[in-house]
């Protein structure tokens, strides 16, 4: 891995990239756990299990209609996890390629105040808001 310059003259040390890689490492563990408790909580139990009802009769509707609602949220949950997921995975290959830290689109260092904050970020600030702005976000 070699040292990388920050849009701020400063470089990205072997110390600081191992360090940023336990990290994004640790933030993907726990968004799996997360998912996996989604999935046992939600996911995995029927309309019948999530209400507690376990006599023969039908819901009323209204319950239905909630357990529809908790279960359409928590599927979007997941796809947000999921995309977290990605993220970091891409993260944390570019570590180990040595391209951390390096915009994908412009080839510039990305500052380290993004990278504190967005640790998987992709793009510089600059090429991000470009990006947002083109795609209507």
């Amino acid at each position: 891995m070699v040292n990388k310059k920050s849009s701020n003259g400063k470089t990205l040390k072997k110390q600081d990239l191992e360090k940023i890689r336990k990290g994004l490492v640790k933030e993907k563990a726990e968004i799996l756990q997360e998912l996996i408790n989604l999935k046992g909580d939600t996911l995995n139990k029927s309309s019948k299990d999530a209400s507690g009802d376990l006599s023969g009769y039908s819901f009323h509707m209204a319950d239905m209609a909630t357990d529809l609602y908790d279960r359409e949220f928590s599927l979007e949950l997941a796809e947000g996890e999921r995309k977290i997921l990605y993220s970091l995975d891409d993260a944390i290959k570019r570590v180990d390629e040595g391209i951390y830290g390096t915009c994908n689109l412009c080839g510039q260092a990305i500052s380290k105040q993004r990278i504190k904050a967005m640790p998987q970020a992709e793009h510089c600030i600059e090429c991000q808001e470009k990006e947002e702005k083109s795609s209507g976000k």
